[in-house]
């Protein structure tokens, strides 16, 4: 009896392939197989056509024959468009609205103020993050002692009489680097000081600009009364936003080395009076 033929069997019996030339019946090659790799075989061949095949059907064979090819690209151009006109109206209408806040704000008038970003319904994350930063016991005790004492009330100058009821606390502590300038283009005073150290606010105002300047760094404006404005520029981070009324001697920002005018930690003060600069050392001590 002819014993039974397994599937393992068949699959793993050896053929060989031989061809011969029909003439002279001389072999010319010959090839040995199975059958389970035939079949490997021809399932990768199988697996490879067909991926190409679906590679080509999406993109050159897709170019060259579907005819909606060139409308579904045409349409995603023209989305993409779309959402990059939105963006930049967005942003005009966000820089329109800060310029009208920042005129209100000179002209004094903060009634109703909105901080821009919050009326948009802006997602982004401002520039001026606040802090958990706390003053310390002794530097409480000093600004309390100092609040008590005549030097937080500066002797103006007769030319500023309007000025003279504002009390003007020392944003830092430390010694002046670069003296007020006129002739030098300077209009400010430069202040060492060690990095990471509190800038409070002279007085009390309104913040009108908090954000990053490329010579600058970070910089913040506050807007006093009698159309004082007082800058602090060159921060390490600002603590307070757009719009944010703060009171005399508060932490509003922190020293730092940002921008490209700048050559090591310190605060660049200025003041401004109706439009002109103003002599900081002749109001403020430091």
């Amino acid at each position: 009896m002819k014993p039974k033929k397994t599937l393992s069997n068949w699959l793993t019996t050896r053929y060989q392939l031989v061809i011969r030339n029909e003439e002279n019946f001389a072999e010319k090659t010959s090839m040995g197989f199975t059958y389970s790799k035939v079949i490997l075989f021809s399932v990768i061949l199988f697996t490879g056509l067909f991926t190409m095949s679906l590679f080509m059907s999406k993109t050159i064979l897709a170019k060259w024959f579907d005819p909606k090819h060139e409308q579904m690209v045409l349409n995603r151009q023209l989305l993409e468009l779309a959402l990059k006109v939105d963006s930049l109206g967005l942003e005009v209408e966000r820089k329109d609205q800060f310029i009208a806040n920042f005129q209100r704000v000179l002209s004094g008038d903060t009634s109703n103020f909105e901080d821009p970003a919050k009326t948009l319904g802006s997602d982004q994350q401002p520039v001026a993050k606040p802090t958990d930063l706390k003053a310390t016991p002794t530097d409480s005790v000093f600004r309390k002692d100092f609040e008590q004492s005549d030097m937080s009330l500066i002797a103006l100058n007769s030319k500023y009489k309007e000025l003279q009821e504002t009390f003007f606390y020392s944003p830092i502590t430390g010694f002046i680097s670069d003296q007020y300038d006129v002739k030098k283009g300077h209009l400010g005073v430069d202040v060492v000081a060690k990095a990471n150290e509190p800038i409070k606010c002279i007085a009390d105002g309104t913040v009108v600009f908090s954000s990053w300047t490329q010579d600058s760094g970070y910089v913040i404006m506050v807007q006093h009364r009698g159309n004082l404005i007082s800058t602090y520029k060159h921060n390490a981070q600002l603590l307070k936003k757009v719009g944010t009324f703060v009171n005399g001697g508060e932490i509003i920002s922190i020293v730092g080395n940002s921008g490209e005018l700048t050559n090591g930690p310190h605060l660049h003060f200025e003041l401004w009076y109706n439009g002109n600069s103003l002599n900081p050392e002749e109001f403020v001590t430091f």
